[in-house]
């Protein structure tokens, strides 16, 4: 078949056409700026996955360089011992004051000392030396109230709560314990006797711990 040529004026283009093997595949030419370009998406792409596969390694890496690190924190984290928990605070340590009074402040207060004469609340355990808890006023659920440094109380209660004789005056919100000896206390009578016994037996020492409230 003969070719054919369609131009319209000068600048027309001319298409060509001849027969075709069934079997042949036409070929597309690719223009050399066309060529480079796709050379350049090869090198692109083959440059891009060492890029992303090292990425991944590294990621990998990090991820379980913190699973690591997190496991061995749980691991490695000390943990309380059950003795540690369990053991009793340390003993308070007696002061010895020149009227045979011991005292051991457990808590200094922070507020206002009390002063003699003054109506106060004050929170105790009693105990004789042996342990034996005779009177307390937690148990009551109500703080003892009375006026401090006039006698309404043993002197042994007296001297421990407002000081003086080397023993410093305690303060509100603070506890002490004290350690108070026969004559400072219920002497040679005891107390609470009935029937040829006695919750406080005569000459007994006395030990106290007492939470100063404040004011009443």
């Amino acid at each position: 078949m003969s070719s054919l040529a369609f131009s319209i004026g000068s600048c027309s283009p001319s298409i060509r056409t001849r027969n075709l093997d069934r079997t042949e595949k036409p070929s597309i030419k690719l223009s050399t700026h066309q060529q480079k370009h796709q050379l350049q998406l090869k090198k692109l792409n083959h440059e891009k996955k060492p890029e992303e596969a090292l990425l991944i390694r590294r990621r990998e890496a990090i991820g379980s360089g913190l699973c690591f690190g997190l496991l061995r924190d749980v691991l490695l984290q000390p943990q309380p011992s059950s003795a540690a928990e369990g053991s009793p605070s340390p003993p308070c340590e007696l002061t010895l004051a020149p009227s045979g009074l011991s005292f051991c402040d457990k808590v200094v207060g922070y507020g206002p000392e009390a002063v003699k004469g003054q109506l106060i609340k004050a929170h105790y355990v009693g105990k004789l030396e042996n342990g034996k808890v005779f009177d307390s006023s937690y148990n009551r659920g109500m703080p003892l109230t009375f006026r401090v440094g006039v006698g309404e109380v043993i002197k042994g209660w007296d001297e421990g709560i407002i000081g003086g004789d080397g023993i410093p005056p305690m303060l509100a919100g603070g506890k002490r314990k004290l350690k108070i000896p026969p004559e400072l206390a219920y002497g040679m009578r005891g107390a609470g006797c009935r029937g040829g016994s006695c919750i406080i037996p005569p000459d007994s020492v006395l030990l106290f711990d007492v939470e100063l409230i404040g004011k009443a």
